[in-house]
This record gives C-alpha cells, sequence and structure tokens, in this order.
C-alpha cells in the first residue's frame, strides 16, 4: 500500500516542502489544471506561472526525497516535465482517452466531401 497525496492548489504549493516531509506520504501529484483554476488562470495549464509553480513543488519534492509525478496529456509537456524532474507523468485519463478516440472514429466516417456517411 502506498499514499500518494495530490497538490491542486497554490496553498499546496506553498506548503508543499512540508507536504512532502511528512512521514507516510510516498509521493506527490501535481495536478495542474486544478492548480491553473486556484492561480486564476483557468484552462492555462501551462501558463508560465503555473509551470513555474508545479516547477517549484518539484523542487521541494526533490529535497525532501519524495518522489513527485504530474498530468501532462500533451506530449511535449509530458517531456518537458520529466526533464525537469518529474519521476512519473500521467499521459492520458479516462475521459479525454475516450474522447480522443470518439473523435477519431467519428473522423474517419466523414468523406471530406461536407456529407457524412449514412451506413457503416
Amino acid at each position: 500500500m502506498s499514499l500518494t497525496v495530490q497538490i491542486e492548489t497554490t496553498a499546496g504549493v506553498a506548503a508543499a516542502a512540508e507536504i512532502a516531509a511528512v512521514e507516510g506520504v510516498d509521493a506527490v501529484f501535481v495536478g495542474p489544471s486544478d492548480l491553473s483554476a486556484s492561480m486564476g488562470l483557468l484552462g492555462q495549464q501551462s501558463h508560465p506561472d503555473v509551470v513555474a509553480a508545479v516547477h517549484a513543488v518539484f523542487a521541494a519534492c526533490r529535497d525532501a526525497g519524495t518522489p513527485v509525478g504530474v498530468n501532462a496529456f500533451d506530449p511535449a509537456v509530458a517531456e518537458a516535465y520529466l526533464d525537469a524532474g518529474a519521476d512519473f507523468v500521467a499521459v492520458g485519463a479516462d475521459v479525454a482517452l475516450l474522447a480522443r478516440a470518439s473523435e477519431a472514429l467519428a473522423a474517419r466516417f466523414v468523406t471530406g466531401r461536407g456529407e457524412e456517411r449514412t451506413s457503416y
């Protein structure tokens, strides 16, 4: 059994060192989407201020010796977070994976001539 806690607010970022040092916490996971909302930057997970806050959590966890991970559904962002010291990255979620697969399936059956197929 392991305990992974999430940091998704500016208060969590400010307390990241203390959180990462709590006995029994095995890992910390940063949620940039909720964090961006907490920072008044709703939907701007890649905003420089949000990225800087995520990096601050990485540093606090590294100093505490606690593994740290993050959500990053954009492959380039995921790579950048790995390069910045993330120990693990969630690169997909059920809702997003289902939505992208549904979009791809729908796109496959649009003829490109402005009309949709009526039989499959």
